[in-house]
Parts: C-alpha cells; sequence; structure tokens
C-alpha cells in the first residue's frame, strides 16, 4: 500500500536596426503574435508541461459566453467527426488545431490548444487518431492537482481512441470561476457534455492530501450515477494492484465524492459512466505508483460495458 508520504548604437547602427525592423514587418504582415502550438511531432510530454506551467491562480480568465459555448460544442464536434484537423469554430474562439505523431507511441493525434497569455484561457483537447473515440479522460485541475495532467497523458497513451481534457487555467483563476469541475460555462464542460452525450465514459482524475484521508490511498466515486460493471471493475484492479480504495457508492470518503462534480451530473443525465478519482499525494508523487495506478484502470477497460 502506497502511503506516508538577464548600447548604445551609433547612427548607422540604429538604420541597420530599422532597416531590420523593416524588413521583419514586410515579411511578418501586421505585430500579431503567433498562436502557440506543439510541433507536428515531438513529445507531447513537454507539450502539456510547457502549456500547465503557465497556469496560475492569478492568470486571467473569463468564462465563455454562451455563444461561444455554442461554437466551441459545434466545433469540437466537426473535429471529432472529421478524423484529422479542419477549419472549425474552434479556430474563431482563438484555439490552434494541428495533427501530429505521438514520439512515444507512434499513434496520430489531433491537439487543439487555447491561446497563451489571454483571458480565453479554454484549454487542451487531445485527441487519439488511431481508433474510433471511446474514452474521456479529464484533468480539469493541472497545477492545483499536482501532477494530475501526467496521470492523464500516461492513460492516453495507453487507450487508442482516447480524448484528453485539460483545462485551461488555475482552478482558483478568475475568484475560482476557473473551476471547471464546478462551472457548467465552460469550455472545458461542454466538451465532456458533447462526448458524454455520445455515450463516452469519462474518467476524472484529482488530487488530494494525506492527512485528508490518511487511511486511503486512492477514493473512486461515480458521481451521480449508479456505478456500473466498468467502475466495479477499476476499483477491483486498484485494490489488487495494492491500494487502499475507499468506493464511495459503499463507505463514507469524506469529501472527496464528487456529488457536486457537473460533469458528473451530466453524466447522470446522458446515462452514461463517470469516475471520479482522487489520488494520494503521496501516490501522485510516486512514478512507480503512477505507474500501477494507469495500468490498472486501462486493465479495467472502462470502455466496456
Amino acid at each position: 500500500m502506497f502511503r506516508r508520504k538577464r548600447m548604445l548604437l551609433s547612427v548607422t547602427g540604429i538604420a541597420v536596426a530599422l532597416a531590420l525592423a523593416l524588413t521583419l514587418v514586410l515579411i511578418l504582415g501586421e505585430d500579431k503574435s503567433p498562436k502557440p502550438g506543439p510541433a507536428p511531432d515531438g513529445s507531447l510530454r513537454s507539450v502539456i508541461a510547457g502549456f500547465t506551467s503557465a497556469l496560475s491562480a492569478e492568470q486571467d480568465y473569463r468564462s465563455p459566453k454562451a455563444d461561444e459555448r455554442r461554437e466551441a460544442a459545434a466545433g469540437f464536434t466537426t473535429l471529432l467527426d472529421a478524423g484529422r484537423a479542419t477549419p472549425s469554430d474552434l479556430e474563431k474562439l482563438g484555439f490552434s488545431v494541428r495533427d501530429g505523431v505521438d514520439a512515444d507511441t507512434g499513434r496520430p493525434y489531433t491537439i487543439v490548444t487555447n491561446e497563451s497569455g489571454t483571458e480565453r484561457a479554454w484549454g487542451m483537447y487531445l485527441i487519439d487518431r488511431s481508433a474510433p473515440a471511446s474514452l474521456v479522460i479529464e484533468v480539469p485541475h493541472p497545477a492545483s492537482d499536482l501532477k494530475t495532467e501526467l496521470f492523464g497523458l500516461d492513460y492516453f497513451q495507453r487507450v487508442p481512441g482516447a480524448v484528453l481534457l485539460i483545462a485551461g487555467a488555475h482552478r482558483k483563476a478568475d475568484d475560482g470561476h476557473a473551476d471547471v469541475a464546478h462551472e457548467v460555462d465552460s469550455v472545458f464542460h461542454v466538451v465532456a457534455s458533447t462526448l458524454a452525450g455520445r455515450g463516452m465514459t469519462q474518467v476524472q482524475l484529482h488530487g488530494f492530501d494525506d492527512q485528508n484521508m490518511p487511511d486511503d490511498d486512492i477514493v473512486l466515486s461515480s458521481g451521480m450515477s449508479v456505478p456500473g460493471d466498468p467502475i466495479r471493475r477499476a476499483a477491483d484492479r486498484l485494490a489488487g494492484g495494492g491500494f487502499s480504495v475507499c468506493r464511495a457508492w459503499t463507505s463514507s470518503c469524506g469529501a472527496l465524492e464528487g456529488m457536486k462534480n457537473v460533469q458528473g451530473k451530466a453524466a447522470a443525465e446522458e446515462g452514461t459512466a463517470f469516475l471520479h478519482v482522487e489520488m494520494s499525494r503521496t501516490v501522485r508523487e510516486s512514478g512507480t505508483a503512477r505507474a500501477d495506478v494507469i495500468r490498472a484502470l486501462t486493465e479495467a477497460d472502462l470502455r466496456k460495458p
């Protein structure tokens, strides 16, 4: 069981500098920062690390308006059905949309990334293109529930057809309105709801401090839904892997049961499976434990009824 845990210029120099600047303007056009985006081929781990390293409680964020949420839903649906990166309403919302190949798995993917340094910090979304979309993996609190984005990526790389959702802002940004697990007016929730509407199981990854549940490594909940066989298989696999698991459907697991989680509520309304996974700090700090958690969840195959 895992537990306890940094010139002056002459006139000639100025003229040269001005000429260079003019040349750059002529080449690049208007003064616009390029949209962020990963290289088409490369390490998704470094892409995600760069994305989450910019998140903080003080960052700019605003909730998308109703029309923006509708555009996000339409754009993501178009992208999902197209099977590759295509122009869509997502680009109107400031997202970059690109295809690539995962350097670790060799599998093709499409990545959607919000623009950086603006209040439209609406998330990163990865679609594995090697198989039909089949499982939703969610990281609502990157940079807050530490290292959950690493769990999310590792899990994504183990499941062909997985879709990975990572929130674009720290949960405390904008006085807490950026907490996508508790706010329905977010692009994250729009995408999650769209996928739940297609019958896909959602697995949402969280973290807790060891002292909050000192006798447990992992808390599992099905949110507002009745736990079906996939959820129970995950619990059994994790327990069989040596973790102390609190099952919210049979025991009281404190305030970690995800009963107010808006993605969980949407899943219940759609009649689709939702697994809320809370992991202790000790588990999240251990590379060995991370591998064991991902192995157990993969073997449970939450795509199957």
